[in-house]
Order: C-alpha cells, then sequence, then structure tokens
C-alpha cells in the first residue's frame, strides 16, 4: 500500500496537522504536480494559524485552491514548486516533467488545471523559486510606489518583501536606496543584497519615497518620520483584525504626505489593462535568477514538521526570513540553509 497523500491544515487557531488529501482523475486539461519545495508566507499565514484574520476579509482572503473556511479548520497556503507528473490533453503534456510554480497549499500531490503553473525559467533553481510570491508583492509595490531614477528611498523593514522591494528599487539608475530595521543582524542580510541597511535612528530622512513592510506600528512611524514634504509612503504591512496607532500629528498634514495602501490581490489600474496576474508572476520568476536572493532563505524543515514550524512561527521568531518546506524524495538543499529545528537561524 502506497504512502498517504497528505496536506497541511490549520485546525483551530495555533494548531495544525497533515491530513491526507485525496486526489481525483485527471481532466482534460489538468496536471498532477508532485511538490518538491513549499515555502511559509510569514506575514499572511502566521495571521490566518493564529486565527487574526477579520470576519469581513473572509472571502477576499481566500487563496487559489484553498480547502475549508476561516478560522478552520483551513487547508490555506500559496507557495508551491513542484515537477508535472502527468498532464491530460495536448498543454498539459507539454508540461511533462517540467518544474513548475503553482499558488497551491502545502501538499505533495495535486491535480490543478495547466493554467494554474506557470513552468520556471531554466536559469531558477527550484529551491529558490519558492520566494516567487513574495517578489510578486514587491513588484507590485514597486508598481504601486513608481520609484523613479535618482530618487531618495526609504524601506523600513527587512523581512523578505522589503528586502526584495529594496533590491528591485537599488537597480534603478541613481536611486539612493537604505533598508532600514532595529536588528543590527539585518546589515549581513543587506551586504549579501548589496544594499545598505540602517538602524532607524541613522537612517536619511527626506525620503522622495518610503515603503513601509515591517508589520510593526513602530515601524509606520518610522516610515512617516522619514518621509519628505509632498512624499508617498506605501503600506505594505497587513494586520489582520490588530488596529495600530498611526502618528498623523506633529507635521504630518503640514508635509502634505500621502499614506497609501499596496495589495496584491489587485493589479494597479495603470498597469491592470496590459498585465495579467500570469504575465506578472512570469516577471517575478524571471527576477529570481540572481543567486543573491538566496540569502532570503534562512530555514529549510521536512515536510513531516510543518506543524511544528508553523507553531513556532507563528510567534514570530527573531531572524526567520522565508521558511522553506522540503517534500519527501527531496534531497537537503546546500548552501545557504540548514535543516533545523530553528526557523531562527539567518543566511
Amino acid at each position: 500500500m502506497s504512502d498517504p497523500n497528505l496536506a497541511f491544515w490549520t485546525l483551530a487557531p495555533g494548531r495544525g496537522e497533515l491530513r491526507p488529501a485525496a486526489l481525483r482523475p485527471l481532466a482534460a486539461g489538468e496536471v498532477l504536480v508532485r511538490s518538491v519545495y513549499s515555502a511559509i508566507s510569514r506575514g499572511t499565514e502566521s495571521l490566518v494559524f493564529r486565527g487574526e484574520v477579520p470576519a469581513s476579509e473572509y472571502q477576499r482572503m481566500r487563496a487559489p485552491f484553498q480547502e475549508g473556511d476561516f478560522p478552520g479548520p483551513v487547508k490555506y497556503g500559496y507557495i508551491s514548486v513542484g515537477v508535472v507528473e502527468d498532464g491530460a490533453g495536448p498543454e498539459a503534456a507539454a508540461l511533462l516533467g517540467r518544474s513548475v510554480f503553482c499558488l497551491h497549499p502545502h501538499q505533495q500531490r495535486y491535480v490543478v488545471p495547466a493554467s494554474a503553473v506557470i513552468a520556471l525559467p531554466p536559469a531558477l533553481p527550484p529551491a529558490r523559486a519558492v520566494l516567487a510570491a513574495n517578489m510578486e508583492t514587491a513588484i507590485n509595490a514597486c508598481w504601486d510606489g513608481a520609484p523613479a531614477l535618482g530618487e531618495r528611498i526609504a524601506v523600513v523593514g527587512a523581512g523578505v518583501v522589503g528586502s526584495l522591494v529594496a533590491w528591485l528599487c537599488a537597480r534603478i539608475p541613481g536611486a539612493e536606496v537604505e533598508l532600514i530595521d532595529i536588528d543590527p543582524g539585518r546589515a549581513q542580510l543587506a551586504d549579501a543584497l548589496g544594499l545598505v541597511h540602517r538602524l532607524p535612528g541613522a537612517a536619511r530622512a527626506e525620503c522622495d519615497l518610503v515603503f513601509h513592510a515591517s508589520g510593526h506600528a513602530d515601524g509606520l512611524a518610522t516610515a512617516l518620520e522619514l518621509a519628505a514634504h509632498e512624499a508617498t509612503v506605501i503600506e505594505l504591512s497587513w494586520y489582520g483584525r490588530n488596529s495600530v496607532t498611526v502618528p498623523l500629528g506633529g507635521a504630518f498634514h503640514a508635509r502634505r504626505l500621502a499614506l497609501k495602501s499596496s495589495q496584491v490581490g489587485h493589479i494597479p489600474p495603470r498597469h491592470a489593462p496590459r498585465w495579467t496576474y500570469r504575465r506578472r508572476m512570469e516577471l517575478a520568476l524571471a527576477q529570481l535568477v540572481d543567486p543573491r536572493l538566496d540569502a532570503l532563505i534562512s530555514g529549510e524543515t521536512a515536510f513531516q514538521d510543518l506543524p511544528a514550524l508553523m507553531q513556532r512561527l507563528a510567534h514570530a521568531p527573531a531572524g526567520a526570513l522565508c521558511e522553506r518546506i522540503r517534500y519527501p524524495d527531496t534531497p537537503p538543499s546546500t548552501g545557504t540553509t540548514t535543516d533545523s529545528g530553528d526557523p531562527s537561524c539567518t543566511a
């Protein structure tokens, strides 16, 4: 008898387990994917795991191929890299044996339409492709902020998304970019990415554009402080059902600051007439060919240990970035990550 096909479920706030997942027969135009890696989207998945999704957002927060409902039991997640093992129809057959990315929850094998997977660029290792959803979010944030040549740009919060936003902005000619975080250890990460790290007290003010991605109210206050007259602050953090205090007193109005939300679920109006979600994801995957981005993978954990890892990550351990999940039959990765029970190790 073969081993059961398993998927990760949040059963109730703070409690998850691996459950059997039935595989339906392939229909025309569908593929069977065997997972090689997945990853935990720290901010969103931790909120889901802790049961902090507001009831008003239950429908908007649904992920592709999600099963169950908030607060649980729910099978949630959207970072999966695998290999197409079978397919029905010409479009699916063309993907046989290809490494692909899919917005699917953590599961060993799954059946989806061929249109739901995107083949990886030849130069992109599957182990790094788990950053695709974060890169897509960073691209959307840059579209929302519209950074320009020569601008002074600050990114507050050196998590995965914030670091990717800073990395993208730093490639703009003449842009002066600082990656700001309260953790001095993030200087090592910034250096690996070719970026400048600053503690909040040493950050340069009078910025033309500021991105906030720390997930904390204090970080948002820092972002507003760093913005110059008539500048824009792009808010990337999502707080679930938690409220935050925003300092709109002082010189906020006198400086005529703009505070703008950014959310990857919608393509900005300026791009919507020409861009599809698939084209945006293809762009995200193409940006990940740079090996320096391996520095954003802070740990690798075997799939069977995912429930325990999720419980630890829900309490935001210091230093954790992208936590990669390795599936059975996938050999341990070498280089920048470790397979330990401690997700606080950093690259």
